[in-house]
């Protein structure tokens, strides 16, 4: 696809510093763009990167035009602003709708003329896949789910049973929603299984990464609001609820019906224990571990930086002597009183 920058100031609400006939058929990095293909600046500390770029034209803000060797769309956001348009210069690759003779589909499913359904897909008993939507090779969906219109499963996503999904959903490789939970009671005999009756909801306009997994709930359902964003290598456990538009990046964790506001940010490795509630807005650091419910939004961290080994030792040595530092204070304390 190629466009102009004159259309895309006019599309994007820019405003143009360069050429409007100049022709863009692409996006690219800084540092590896050519002649055609744009880029853009939201971190000044790149501002060398884009003093030396190729590219025709970048998204930047107003303040940063200066450095600009080409044309620039100025935009107060221009990292969203760039999202938007490479959306549109760079589309996902167009459902082509039919079933493919190697997928096998339940005689009581049922799949609109509109989707596509790929090789090896399996679409279970019960199973509703929505206009336009794409089921990819080796996926299966499994009974009484449902992937809503424009929605999207990539190769060999699994949705157990009682998945429902909504409109204009991305789901990656290998993700795994509706199995289920880690539910078991202590009896004297061991581990008595419970039953996970409940089943999986994911909001419009999800994005759920490569291998993660959402557990269907024990007896309610497990809810992905819309707009979130999940990383690859995700867990959320049974009954679990995150806020719309919250991003929750790769190797999080979710323990049982942990509640998390709407636009929260859950940087790599962070997660929380169950049966707690974390407010809107709130912000996790990478590792952070979440013990207790968060009621104000804000930024917490939990986890110690890595430090040389000897030192990480030391620390660790002196940790383990707080309690008697801690009797030998109270002591002292009371001696004084």
């Amino acid at each position: 696809m190629r466009i102009s920058l004159g259309e895309l100031a006019i599309r994007y609400g820019c405003d143009l510093d360069g050429d409007p006939d100049t022709a863009i058929d692409g996006v690219s990095s800084l540092t590896e763009a050519i002649p055609g293909k744009l880029s853009f600046l939201a971190n000044p500390k790149l501002t060398p990167q884009l003093k030396a770029t190729r590219a025709s034209a970048v998204v930047l803000r107003a303040e940063d035009a200066q450095h600009a060797p080409c044309a620039a769309l100025l935009a107060d956001n221009p990292y969203a602003t760039f999202a938007r348009i490479a959306q549109e210069l760079h589309p996902p690759p167009p459902v082509s709708p039919g079933i493919h003779a190697a997928a096998v589909v339940h005689e009581t499913a049922h799949v609109t003329p509109t989707a596509e359904i790929s090789a090896g897909a399996y679409i279970g008993e019960r199973a509703v896949i929505g206009e336009h939507a794409y089921v990819g090779p080796g996926a299966v969906v499994g009974p009484a789910c449902r992937l809503g219109d424009h929605s999207r499963l990539l190769a060999n996503v699994t949705l157990v049973r009682a998945v429902a999904i909504g409109q204009r959903c991305l789901i990656h490789p290998g993700a795994v929603l509706g199995s289920d939970g880690f539910g078991n009671a202590m009896s004297e005999d061991g581990w008595v299984k419970v039953p996970q009756i409940g089943g999986v909801r994911i909001g419009d306009d999800v994005e759920i990464g490569a291998n993660t997994t959402i557990d269907c709930g024990t007896l309610g359902d497990t809810i992905i609001e819309e707009g979130v964003r999940i990383d690859n290598l995700c867990h959320f456990a049974h009954n679990v609820r995150i806020g719309a538009h919250t991003a929750i990046a790769a190797q999080t964790g979710f323990a049982g019906s942990a509640i998390v506001g709407k636009r929260c940010l859950f940087a790599g490795q962070s997660g929380s224990v169950g049966h707690i509630t974390i407010c809107d807005d709130a912000i996790i650091s990478g590792k952070g571990m979440i013990t207790k419910s968060i009621t104000k939004p804000g930024v917490y961290a939990s986890s110690f930086p890595s430090e040389p080994a000897k030192k990480w030792n030391r620390l660790v040595a002196n940790v383990r002597r707080i309690d008697t530092l801690f009797e030998r204070v109270k002591a002292l304390e009371k001696n004084d009183t």
